[in-house]
């Protein structure tokens, strides 16, 4: 374990039981942020023009037959969240 983990290890040790439940929910929102940050413009919606042009691709991908099931689009999205 690297000093920073142990650090942060002992930290959270010393807390209440009824804030970890915060520290929890920050680290994950910590980890949603640096995929978003990190993310590929495409997935960025800027406008609503962006918005409307992104929407207007998915459904020409869907009519063309080139989607991914429910079950393989919670699959990435948790692996990218588990990095």
């Amino acid at each position: 374990m690297t000093t920073k983990k142990q650090e942060l290890y002992n930290m959270i040790e010393t807390l209440p039981e009824e804030l970890l439940n915060k520290v929890i929910e920050f680290i994950e929102y910590l980890k949603y942020t640096d995929v978003v940050n990190n993310e590929s413009q495409d997935f960025i919606i800027k406008d609503k023009k962006d918005l409307r042009k992104k929407l207007e691709e998915g459904i020409k991908d869907t009519d063309n037959g080139k989607v991914c099931s429910i079950d393989e689009t919670f699959s990435e999205i948790e692996a990218m969240l588990a990095q």
